[in-house]
């Protein structure tokens, strides 16, 4: 199943969905998928197939505004699972790839209060000059639990959307130089959408650690990035794991890839220039497409002017 959180016209709140060809099949008000998804066990299934057969309101999925699938998620994780995307980042810098990164899939956390959607701006951040984007694919949780196996980690995901983890790499820069973070270089926005798709839609496209999915971005209409989700190192699966260990995911709780391979400015300045790959200004579109989970396009505008602290 395709879900969405959306609104439409003067309505109240935010609905939920589920896609069926062109039209959004609505569920009654008050419905979220975060409370769909708490339910537990098969409840988004069985309410799914209840929209299907009998909506509360059945609307064209080009009038309604997308939302994030979750636009408040309990807590954001966001891994570092491509290969590719860090040997480059590495080598430039003159480093080796670091043994422990084949043996433990780190993350860090996000700030879920900056989730926005599919069709939202983004505000450079204060104090940066060099915004960017980032390629990813992000899994939903759907059951929770703790000390959890690759296995019962894969199990345990929901769906699966888009995830663009934007990024001040200027800011960013500075504060790792301090061994913390990311912190402001990352948490002011991170964009997911346009809906969430759940693993059976994806089943014929498994391929090795992940699914045979095409990624890409364009900024301004050019292409900057194209990978494949099946190039990944770690299976969400693991992420999860990982993510689980000793304490515990909850539902609705989002696991990001990471940057895929070629996915991001800072990758591809670093082999071919900023010149050629200059960082995002005030009226770029960036637009990030995953085959079967759909497109995500963004518009960059000035943000907030910096507040010195003292």
């Amino acid at each position: 199943m395709r879900w969405v959180t959306f609104g439409h016209g003067q309505q109240d709140g935010d609905r939920v969905g589920v896609v069926v060809d062109s039209h959004v099949h609505a569920l009654p008000v008050g419905a979220t998928l975060l409370g769909l998804l708490r339910d537990g066990g098969d409840g988004l299934a069985s309410a799914g197939e209840a929209a299907r057969r009998n909506p509360s309101e059945v609307l064209p999925l080009a009038e309604v505004i997308l939302r994030a699938p979750i636009p408040v998620p309990p807590t954001v994780r966001d891994f570092y699972a491509f290969e590719q995307h860090v040997k480059t980042a590495r080598k430039r810098r003159g480093l080796e790839m670091d043994p422990d990164w084949y043996e433990l899939p780190v993350f860090y956390f996000s700030n879920p209060y900056a989730v926005n959607a599919d069709g939202e701006d983004v505000a450079v951040p204060p104090g940066s000059g060099e915004l960017d984007f980032e390629l990813e694919v992000a899994a939903i949780i759907g059951r929770g639990g703790a000390d959890l196996t690759p296995q019962q980690g894969e199990d345990s995901i929901a769906g699966f959307c888009v995830m663009n983890d934007w990024s001040a790499r200027d800011i960013q820069r500075r504060e790792m130089k301090l061994s913390m973070g990311p912190v402001k270089g990352k948490d002011f926005a991170t964009t997911l959408g346009p809906m969430l798709v759940t693993p059976d839609e994806l089943d014929d496209a498994r391929s090795g650690r992940a699914y045979d999915l095409t990624m890409t971005a364009t900024v301004n209409g050019r292409e900057y990035s194209r990978a494949s989700l099946a190039e990944i190192f770690w299976s969400f699966g693991e992420m999860v794991s990982y993510a689980s260990r000793g304490t515990r995911v909850e539902p609705g709780d989002v696991i990001g890839s990471g940057t895929c391979g070629t996915g991001c400015i800072l990758e591809l300045a670093l082999v071919h220039g900023n010149d050629e790959y200059p960082w995002l200004q005030p009226g770029d579109e960036v637009v990030l497409t995953v085959d079967r989970l759909g497109t995500l396009r963004n518009r960059v505008v000035a943000g907030a002017p910096l507040r010195p602290l003292r």
